[in-house]
Order: structure tokens, then C-alpha cells, then sequence
């Protein structure tokens, strides 16, 4: 499915309707990514990630080249957009998508239609998660929830910019580390278990 939606995606690029390409990229992807940036922040932090996500979305897809999947790139957008909402001070919350007419109306609806569900899932790991490194929260849900292949992890963490060499190495050191993140979620799963 993600080649047939990316093969469409990129017709629209390419005939330049860079808003219904947005549009159609938040109407596959968004569920997701909003049940990603729920397991990451708080819900009101999510919601202003989600916004930048759509904005830096619909900035992005005349650059996009199909170097990963759009799903992928949508995911580096949604990192990117996680660490912006945690740099920015605290009470400072905004939605940037509402100079984007069409763009703001998809991120509504996908907004409005699977947040509950995603908080809900996202309330029964957030303990344990919470625990974890940041970066250790990002490769396991990548990873596990979202089933990311390592390379697309680790374009999502390094940028679309990264040589090949460099998402190769990133992709090795992911695997150690995931594997020492399971170690340590067995170890957050007995306490938890015992109280």
C-alpha cells in the first residue's frame, strides 16, 4: 500500500497540488503519527506537533526525492516536530497550520477522529515508557508499534540528508540499542509487575 499511496503522491507533487498530496499524506498516515506523538507528549503538546508536522509537510513535499517512504519522511517530520514543542517554552502553544486552509481542515479531522483512541493507547505504556531515555521511547515505539525497518529508523533520527554510509552505521547501532532497550524493559516490567 505505502508504494501505491507514494506513486500517487508523487503525481501530485509532480502536477504540483502540493495540497491534496498533504491532504492525502495526513489521511494515510495521520492516525498513526498522532497515536506516535500521543505516546511522546502530552496531549496538548501533540496536537501543536501534529500542526507543525502539517505544516512542515506541506512545506517539504516539493523537496521530497523518494529517497524512503513517505511514511518515513513523515516520521522525521513528526521527530522533528516532537523536539521543536519540547525546545519551545512552556506555555507557548500554537497551531501554525491555519494560514493552509486545506492542509488545517486535514489536520482537524485526523486530529479529531483518532486522538481519543491514542491517548488511550498510549496511557497503558506510558509508565514503563516514561522511564526510558527519550531516544529509547523513539526507537521502540518506531520500531515495535509503527514496524519501521532499521534504515527508516535511522533516516528518521539522522535526517533525510544522511549518506548511505552513515544510515548503515546508524542502522547497526540501532539494533545493539534496541537490544539493550528490551533489556531494560524486562527489567522495568518486573518491578512494575511486583507493585
Amino acid at each position: 500500500m505505502t508504494g501505491d499511496v507514494d506513486a500517487v503522491l508523487r503525481d501530485l507533487i509532480d502536477a504540483g497540488s502540493i495540497d491534496a498530496a498533504t491532504t492525502l499524506a495526513l489521511e494515510t498516515y495521520g492516525a498513526e503519527l498522532v497515536g506516535w506523538l500521543c505516546s511522546m507528549l502530552d496531549e496538548v503538546d501533540a496536537h501543536d506537533a501534529f500542526s507543525f508536522l502539517g505544516e512542515e509537510l506541506w512545506k517539504s513535499l516539493r523537496t521530497f526525492d523518494g529517497r524512503c517512504s513517505l511514511r518515513t519522511w513523515c516520521y522525521m517530520l513528526a521527530r522533528a516536530a516532537t523536539a521543536r514543542v519540547r525546545a519551545r517554552p512552556a506555555r507557548r502553544h500554537e497551531v501554525l497550520v491555519s494560514e493552509i486552509p486545506s492542509v488545517a481542515h486535514a489536520v482537524t479531522q485526523v486530529w479529531s477522529t483518532t486522538r481519543r483512541g491514542a491517548v488511550r493507547e498510549a496511557d497503558v505504556y506510558a509508565r514503563i515508557r516514561s522511564e526510558l531515555a527519550d531516544e529509547d521511547q523513539v526507537l521502540l515505539v518506531l520500531r515495535i508499534d509503527k514496524d519501521l525497518a532499521w534504515r527508516d529508523i535511522a533516516i528518521v533520527l539522522c535526517g533525510a540528508t544522511a549518506a548511505d554510509d552513515e544510515l548503515a552505521r546508524k542502522a547497526a547501532a540501532l539494533r545493539k540499542q534496541f537490544e539493550r532497550v528490551k533489556e531494560r524493559l524486562k527489567e522495568l516490567a518486573a518491578i512494575h509487575l511486583r507493585d
